[in-house]
């Protein structure tokens, strides 16, 4: 491996921060200021759940890792109104319709077109669906916004962790795996199943998706 791959990787092990959790404050601000239920597919640790709640009447999260789900009710006070289940996001969804649906880091790990529709099955008119994704690069403007985001990353390492070396969130202890889709083919199946949506690609190897229900 080329020894500045290593020294970065050396870097980001020593100081890592979660991708995921930056967008957030950006999920929020798609969103009304109150809303009924909300279901977050893939909840993880449950930051995001959590984050929900401050909105929302009741959240629902769902993941298909047994470990992570036990970890988020942990980390969930018993008073607030999130609960998590174990089950596969294409299976064993919560009952709804729900008023928003989020999907962060996640979706990339299910038939792509199936999941959004879905999620489409489930969200409430005049709901919204809220995707953060990964995808693979293949164009030249994939590659030119991976490079910006190699000194915007170790920026953000450092001041997150001011400097000092840290442990890892526990939102980034569940298993993952890499993007298989590029974007060009993710915005064709999205528009095909989800008319109207808006697809934008992102900072930090990521891509976001709105769709509001008619």
């Amino acid at each position: 491996m080329n020894p500045i791959l290593r020294a970065l990787e050396r870097f980001h092990a020593a100081r890592p921060w979660d991708h995921n959790a930056h967008y957030h404050p950006w999920i929020l601000r798609q969103l009304p200021r109150r809303f009924g239920s909300a279901l977050d597919v893939g909840s993880g640790s449950g930051d995001l759940a959590r984050v929900l709640a401050s909105r929302a009447e009741a959240v629902h999260g769902v993941d298909v890792d047994a470990a992570i789900v036990a970890r988020a009710r942990e980390l969930t006070a018993p008073a607030a109104a999130v609960t998590f289940t174990l089950g596969d996001a294409l299976e064993e969804l919560p009952p709804g319709p729900h008023d928003v649906i989020t999907c962060v880091a996640t979706v990339h790990h299910m038939p792509f077109g199936d999941a959004l529709a879905r999620f489409r099955r489930h969200l409430a008119p005049g709901g919204r669906l809220v995707v953060v994704g990964l995808f693979r690069p293949r164009s030249w403007t994939d590659y030119l916004i991976d490079a910006a985001a190699i000194p915007a990353n170790i920026a953000m390492a450092w001041i997150k962790n001011k400097g000092r070396q840290a442990p890892r969130p526990a939102a980034m202890t569940a298993p993952t795996r890499p993007a298989d889709m590029a974007f060009a083919d993710i915005v064709r199946e999205a528009h095909r199943v989800l008319p109207g949506a808006r697809l934008r690609r992102r900072l930090f190897w990521r891509y976001t998706l709105v769709w509001h229900h008619p």
